[in-house]
C-alpha cells in the first residue's frame, strides 16, 4: 500500500529539486565563465608575446642576426619565468628555447602526430607533471632561405589548475550548502504557508454537536483558501441551524407527544380510582378517542414529513385545476367561514401538474390558517395568475385580513412545531406542522413559498411551475 506524502514534503520536494537545479546551473555556468577568463587571460598573453617575437625576427636579416637573437629575446622575456618560447627554422633546427630540449621535442612531436589542427587554436600540452597552454604560429625574416620562422608559445598553468581545484571544491561545498538550506526553507516555507490549512483542520477537530459555533476568520486566510474557507464557514452555519433545528423538533415533538399520553393516563387513572357508571367510562372513552385522533393525525403528518424528506410523496402525478380545488376546498370550509363571517373570494384560474391529493392538501392548510387567523366579519382572498415576469410559474396567493405577523417570526413560520404564540394554550391551532407539510409538498412540486404581513393583512404567496412547462 503505496502511503500518500504530505503537501509540506510535496512542496519542500518540488522546491528543493527546482533550487538544486538552478543552483547546479549556475556553478557550471561560474565554472564555465572562470575557466574561460584564465584562457582569455592566457591568449592575451600569447598573443603580446607573440608579437614582441615578430618584431624581434622581423630584424633579422643575415647569419649573424640569428646568432644573435637568442640574446635579445633572452632580454625581452626576462622575469616571464612560466613562459615558454621556442623558435625552430625551416630545417627543424631550434634556433631559441626557454626551457630544455627534452620538452622542446615532446611539443614538436605531438605538433606532426595531430595535423589537423589549426596553428591558431590554443592547445594544452603536458610534460614532467607540469601543464602547458600554447599555440604554434610563424614570424616572418628577412633571409631568403628561412623566410618563415616557426614559433612555439606555451604558458605554465599550473597555478591555474591549483586555483581552479580550490576554486571547484569552494563551488561545489558552497552549493551543496545552499541545497540544504533551501530544503530547509522550503520545508520552512511550506510549513508556514500551510498553516491557514492546519488552523481549518484545528477548528474542523473542535466541531462537534455541542460545538458550532466555531468560524475560520477569513481575516488570516490567504487568497486562494478565501473560497474553501467561505464554504467552510457556510456549511457550519447550515449544520449549526439544522442541529438547533433538530433539537427544537425534538423538544417541541416531546411536548407535543407528552400531552395527549398525560391527558390519556389522567384520564385512565381518575377512571380506575373507583367504580364509575357505564356513562361515565362512556365520557372517559369518547375523550381518550379524540386524543388518540390526535396523536393519529400528528404520526401521520411526522411521516409525511419524513417522506417529504426523502422525495416519496408524489406517486401519482395529473393535471390538477387550481381554481377547482380552491372551490371545493371553499365548500368545505363554508360553515367555519360562515361562523366568522368571513367571506371567501377567488380570482383567476391555472392548471399546474402534480399530486391532486398532496396539492389539495397544501392548499387546505393555507386556506384553513387564513380563516382561522382571519378578523371576523372580513374576507379571505385567493388570487390565481401566471407570473408576468415568468411565463412558466404559475401564482397563487392566499390573503386574509388580521394580526401582523412580526418580522422575528416570519422566517420561522415554516419551521416544524413552531407557533408565533409559544403558550400553545390553543388547542384548534393543531400540532404546528401545517405550514411545514405545506412548504414540503410544494418544494416537492418544484414550487416554492413566501409569506409577508403588515399591519392590514398576511399574504401567503405560492409558485408553482405551470401545466405547459412542467417535467
Amino acid at each position: 500500500m503505496i502511503i500518500p506524502k504530505s503537501i509540506t514534503f510535496r512542496l519542500t520536494l518540488f522546491f528543493s529539486t527546482a533550487s538544486t537545479i538552478v543552483l547546479l546551473l549556475i556553478g557550471l555556468l561560474v565554472d564555465t565563465l572562470v575557466e574561460a577568463h584564465f584562457e582569455h587571460m592566457d591568449q592575451n598573453e600569447l598573443a603580446g608575446k607573440l608579437k614582441l617575437i615578430r618584431h624581434a625576427v622581423e630584424n633579422v636579416s643575415s647569419d649573424a642576426d640569428i646568432t644573435a637573437l637568442p640574446a635579445k629575446l633572452n632580454d625581452a622575456l626576462v622575469g616571464h619565468n612560466d613562459l615558454f618560447v621556442a623558435i625552430i627554422n625551416k630545417s627543424h633546427q631550434l634556433i631559441f628555447t626557454t626551457a630544455d630540449t627534452n620538452f622542446t621535442t615532446a611539443v614538436l612531436k605531438r605538433i606532426e602526430e595531430n595535423t589537423t589542427s589549426k596553428h591558431s587554436d590554443l592547445k594544452v600540452w603536458r610534460h614532467d607533471k607540469k601543464i602547458y597552454r600554447g599555440k604554434i604560429s610563424y614570424a616572418k625574416s628577412h633571409i631568403p632561405e628561412q623566410p618563415n620562422l616557426l614559433v612555439l608559445l606555451a604558458i605554465d598553468i599550473e597555478h591555474h589548475q591549483e586555483f581552479m581545484v580550490e576554486f571547484h571544491r569552494n563551488l561545489w561545498i558552497a552549493i551543496a550548502a545552499c541545497i540544504g538550506l533551501t530544503i530547509l526553507l522550503g520545508w520552512t516555507a511550506a510549513r508556514r504557508g500551510l498553516a491557514p490549512v492546519r488552523d481549518m483542520a484545528r477548528v474542523t477537530r473542535g466541531v462537534s454537536a455541542s460545538h458550532l459555533a466555531a468560524r475560520i476568520p477569513r481575516g488570516s486566510v490567504p487568497p486562494e483558501l478565501i473560497g474553501l474557507a467561505t464554504e467552510f464557514n457556510e456549511m457550519l452555519d447550515r449544520l449549526e441551524s439544522s442541529f438547533r433545528r433538530l433539537s427544537e423538533f425534538s423538544s417541541n415533538l416531546a411536548h407535543e407527544l407528552r400531552t395527549p399520553i398525560s391527558n390519556l393516563m389522567t384520564q385512565t387513572q381518575v377512571i380506575l380510582s373507583k367504580q364509575r357508571k357505564r356513562e361515565d367510562y362512556r365520557e372517559i372513552l369518547y375523550s381518550a378517542l379524540e386524543e388518540y385522533e390526535r396523536l393519529a393525525r400528528m404520526i401521520s403528518d411526522m411521516l409525511l414529513l419524513a417522506k417529504a424528506d426523502n422525495g416519496q410523496i408524489m406517486p401519482d402525478i395529473e393535471l390538477v385545476d387550481l381554481a377547482k380545488e380552491v372551490s371545493e376546498l371553499f365548500a368545505y370550509y363554508e360553515a367555519v367561514a360562515d361562523e366568522k363571517e368571513i367571506k371567501l373570494v377567488l380570482e383567476g384560474h391555472a392548471s399546474v401538474r402534480g399530486n391532486k391529493l398532496m396539492l389539495r392538501r397544501a392548499l387546505s392548510n393555507l386556506l384553513s390558517n387564513g380563516i382561522r387567523h382571519a378578523y371576523r366579519a372580513s374576507e379571505v382572498y385567493v388570487t390565481i395568475e401566471s407570473n408576468p415576469a415568468a411565463s412558466k410559474e404559475t401564482i397563487l396567493v392566499i390573503q386574509n385580513s388580521g394580526e401582523k405577523i412580526s418580522g422575528e417570526h416570519l422566517p420561522l413560520l415554516f419551521d416544524r412545531f413552531y407557533r408565533v404564540d409559544p403558550s400553545r394554550q390553543k388547542s384548534s391551532d393543531g400540532a404546528g406542522l401545517g405550514l411545514a407539510i405545506t412548504k414540503s409538498i410544494l418544494e416537492a412540486h418544484q414550487g416554492k413559498i413566501k409569506v409577508s404581513s403588515d399591519d392590514k393583512s398576511t399574504r401567503f404567496q405560492v409558485t408553482l411551475v405551470s401545466a405547459s412547462h412542467a417535467d
